[in-house]
């Protein structure tokens, strides 16, 4: 049952929240196309494509900066209580500061239970079109997979190489399929001077096809020309777009993970790491919020701008602590769960001690 200092302390929770909201994120739409207009205009972009782009732009760069902006939206709104002596009324009548906290641990709630909601099933998809219309039009040029030596292994006896792939031609060149038997022998080597999919009949194309089969240790060779014929595997397998985790729901993303690890894939650990992130963020928002109120709560006399001042520079350490360990992760075999944790566990300890010292 939520008290009047409950809806009272919660309503200003949620307004500053959605207000910060509504102030920065157009600011960040401008500042975006501020900087992206000239590509936009070379590469002519269509309008309906640059609408739809700074959607799914705020819904993925939003999502990421969601604890921020409540880190922040509490520091301002608790500070101005404070500035008021609103809480040391509230603290005289008799309230405990972990009572004083509950509407906070609810607002956080909410914004956690947002977070969550969108990081595991809305942004994914947003990210599609947001990443699509990047390499596009800003990032023209750049290759947003790997296309040579590309190895995998489609399951325990099937092996699948090309020495190049092109993803705008769907074709890959040198390649060489390998099926082995139960005991892990060689049983038939299929290898073309190129495979192209071809979208309209849903087949692969072979040229200079050859069938190597081992048969009572006799070779058996099969060649054509030219075979249309049907494969397991799906042409995006030989090598999908760095971004394709970021593109997965959770169900989605969490069996990608499982099929990648099967076939030993070598950038196994950005995949997870996108994956540990998005369980990360709402906790985030836990710890952001009671380092926000044990920083805002107490009346200073640099006031208000003294308490945002600190806030945006814990945000920034933050941040660069995400981003170093995610580096880590991905570039150095780092394990992608430390990763996650420690940047937390750091600024988790850290607001329990805040926390500690703004109650005394």
């Amino acid at each position: 049952m939520l008290t009047i200092l409950d809806k009272y302390i919660l309503r200003r929770y949620l307004v500053t929240f959605i207000g910060m909201l509504l102030l920065f994120v157009p600011i960040g739409i401008m500042a975006n196309l501020a900087e992206k207009v000239g590509k936009i205009i070379d590469n002519e972009a269509p309008l309906s494509e640059v609408i739809i782009f700074y959607g799914n732009f705020t819904l993925v760069i939003g999502n990421l900066l969601l604890p921020i902006f409540l880190f922040l939206s509490i520091i301002f709104f608790t500070s101005k209580l404070a500035s008021n002596t609103e809480i040391i009324a509230i603290l005289s009548s008799g309230v405990s500061y972990s009572r004083f906290l509950r509407p906070y641990l609810i607002g956080a709630t909410l914004v956690a239970i947002l977070i969550f909601m969108m990081g595991m099933f809305i942004v994914p998809h947003a990210s599609i079109g947001y990443n699509e219309f990047e390499y596009k039009y800003f990032k023209r040029g750049r290759q947003d997979r790997v296309t040579d030596n590309i190895f995998n292994q489609l399951n325990e006896d099937d092996y699948i190489y090309v020495s190049s792939f092109d993803p705008n031609r769907k074709i890959g060149y040198n390649f060489t399929y390998e099926h082995f038997d139960s005991i892990k022998q060689l049983e038939y080597k299929i290898s073309a001077t190129n495979i192209r999919w071809i979208e309209k009949d849903s087949i692969y194309r072979l040229t200079n096809y050859v069938k190597r089969k081992l048969k009572n240790d006799v070779e058996q060779i099969e060649t054509k020309r030219r075979l249309d014929t049907l494969f397991t595997f799906k042409i995006e397998d030989l090598t999908p777009v760095s971004y394709v985790a970021e593109t997965k729901n959770l169900f989605e993303l969490n069996d990608f993970i499982e099929d990648q690890q099967r076939k030993g894939a070598s950038n196994i650990n950005t995949y997870i790491l996108v994956k540990y992130k998005r369980w990360a963020l709402p906790i985030a928002a836990f710890i952001l919020t009671i380092i926000a109120v044990a920083v805002s709560s107490v009346k200073r006399r640099g006031g208000m701008g003294l308490n945002l001042a600190f806030g945006i520079g814990v945000a920034f350490i933050y941040i660069f602590f995400d981003k170093v360990f995610g580096t880590l992760a991905e570039q150095s075999g780092f394990s992608p769960l430390l990763a996650v944790i420690i940047p937390n566990l750091i600024f988790g300890v850290f607001g329990v001690y805040m926390l500690m010292k703004a109650k005394r």
